[in-house]
């Protein structure tokens, strides 16, 4: 929790309402955002992300498995965020431990959409091998190095970047093995697919203060939040998800503006990021 005095509470407050914000943002304006990629070379793909002073990172790790039961011509991904304790004294203890849950649900729900697979931002079909015997298990690491605020968004900006990055070795299957076989594979060392992200959608956090709402809001802007919503929207307009935090309620139709704002913000937000990650891979291949 960010400790403040009466004074700063107001100046942040009031800032809000005249769409001045203490770093002289108006309210519907992100930070600076950059992206490195390739940044953990043991993983298939990874991303660190700055968003002011909020930093993250991402890697992802692909291993040969077998589908689910329940849905054998299915891969599956799995989503886990630890939350650094040097991060912010908040992390320490198990408030670290909460914290992570909570990111670790929310990114789970924005990729993979509800349990319909409605909505979903990875085709967990093309991660299927041999139906019902081998996909890819999709392992997604979030670290949160330095936290300025604004988290979710800054973990959905770096996975988005870390699958930009991944690249799936290619499968040979043995053709001469039968029906109730465990079937041979041969798995290439130099022959990679890339990961198709073009469905990854942008997270969008609309933060409440007072009577109105912000993007990208900093550790002491959240301070002073009376609730916050995270919508998840793809490159073509769609809504992928939306998770909300904070006691506070809100009227429905504030909800169907925020979703509205949110829209228009994310297509500034992903082609920002789409530039990023394009001058992050061109500068990883010039090294």
């Amino acid at each position: 929790m960010v400790g403040l005095s009466l004074g700063e509470k107001h100046f942040i407050q009031g800032g809000i309402a005249q769409d001045l914000r203490a770093d002289g943002r108006k309210r519907l304006v992100y930070r600076p955002i950059y992206v490195e990629t390739g940044v953990i070379p043991q993983a298939n793909g990874s991303a660190r992300v700055r968003l002011g002073t909020t930093e993250v990172i991402a890697s992802v790790k692909a291993e040969l498995g077998r589908p689910s039961p329940m849905q054998p011509d299915k891969g599956k991904v799995s989503v886990y965020v630890d939350c650094s304790p040097t991060a912010a004294p908040a992390f320490e203890g198990r408030g670290g431990e909460e914290l992570s849950a909570e990111l670790s649900s929310a990114l789970q729900r924005c990729l993979l959409g509800g349990k319909s697979g409605v909505g979903a931002g990875i085709d967990l079909s093309s991660l299927v091998v041999i139906e019902g015997k081998i996909c890819w298990d999709i392992y997604i690491d979030g670290l949160v190095v330095s936290s300025d605020g604004n988290l979710l968004d800054a973990l959905g900006a770096a996975i988005k970047a870390a699958l930009s990055n991944t690249g799936i070795p290619r499968v040979q299957v043995a053709s001469n093995a039968s029906g109730d076989e465990e079937p041979e594979v041969d798995v290439s060392d130099e022959e990679f697919m890339q990961f198709d992200t073009s469905g990854i959608p942008a997270i969008v956090t609309l933060t409440k203060v007072g009577r109105h709402y912000i993007v990208d809001a900093t550790a002491e802007e959240e301070s002073q939040m009376s609730s916050a919503v995270s919508i998840s929207v793809n490159k073509k307009g769609h809504i992928c998800g939306l998770t909300k935090r904070g006691g506070a309620g809100l009227d429905p139709s504030i909800i169907l503006d925020m979703i509205s704002v949110a829209q228009h913000v994310s297509e500034q937000l992903i082609n920002k990021l789409d530039s990023e990650i394009a001058a992050a891979e061109a500068g990883e291949d010039e090294s």
